[in-house]
Order: C-alpha cells, then structure tokens, then sequence
C-alpha cells in the first residue's frame, strides 16, 4: 500500500506546554479552554460549524514517541495491545476530542474541555453529533475498573519524545 501523507489545516493553542501534566480525554479537561486556529486557505469550509455545540478535532500527535505494539496505558500497571487504549504512541499518531465549540471569530474556534497540547497540527475537524457519534456500549475492556481514575489522571511522560 502506498504512503499517506497528510497536511495540518491548522493549529491546536492551549495552555499546556508539555505532554506531562496534560489531561489525558476531555472529561478530565472540563473547563479548560483552548483555540483552534484553522489557516486561511480552510477558513471557507468553517461555514455552518457555528451551529453545532460540539466539534470532533482530528490531529497529530507530534511530540509521541515511537509506538511499540503494547503499552502500559496511562490508567492502568499492565501493558495493553496499543489498539486497545487511547495513548498517543501509535502507529499512526492520530489524536480525536470531542472539545465543547464556545464561538467563532475568522478563522479562530474557541474551544472548552481541550486535552491536547499547545501547536498540536490540526488534521481535520467534524461536527459531533450525538446521533451519529453515540453508541450504548455493553463492554470496556480492561478500562472497565479503571475508567473512575479518568477525572484525575494527568499525562506522565511516558509516551513523549526524548531529545536526542
């Protein structure tokens, strides 16, 4: 199969700087607020985003280290198939927020319950809408008794880049 190769439509700014300390999912961001900056020659296909409370941002986990295939997840002292959690060391480093839309002013989004780090590339940006998006789950895997420590579990660094 050939290479895919995408090209950011914008930035993520929030006020994390580092990986370590961030929330790992927007629940356990709620109430931080962060912008969208989306890059001129995409502003034309914000039109209409106004009118959805929620947005589902797509973007690349620039700061991630290389991926193995398990991995001890953020929530969890047992390492998981990569598949099987929501880190950011993966194959293909490709983050998903489901962030709360504030307002629009050009090609700025102001967003709530942001999780991701400050000039995160932005990949793509959908509307979430809850009949589309939501599912009745019956299962959540190992996250099952782990899921309660989501509202104070922070990023550690463990799946970061180190300079070299």
């Amino acid at each position: 199969m050939n290479e895919i190769i995408y090209k950011p439509i914008g930035v993520i700014q929030s006020p994390f700087k580092e990986p370590k300390g961030t929330p790992i999912q927007p629940k356990g961001a709620e109430n931080i607020d962060g912008a969208v900056e989306v890059f001129s020659e995409y502003v034309e296909g914000l039109a209409d985003i106004e009118g959805f409370s929620h947005i589902i941002l797509i973007y690349h986990f620039h700061l991630a280290k290389k991926a193995t295939l398990k991995q001890k997840p953020y929530m969890d002292n047992k390492d998981h198939g990569v598949f099987a959690m929501r880190g950011p060391s993966r194959p293909n480093p490709i983050g998903i927020s489901a962030v709360r839309l504030i307002r629009m002013k050009e090609n700025i989004l102001y967003v709530r319950d942001v999780d991701i780090l400050d000039g995160t590339p932005l990949l793509d940006i959908k509307p979430y809408v809850p009949e589309f998006d939501m599912r009745n789950v019956d299962k959540v895997g190992w996250l099952e008794k782990n899921v309660q420590k989501l509202p104070t579990s922070k990023d550690d660094g463990r799946f970061m880049k180190h300079p070299v």
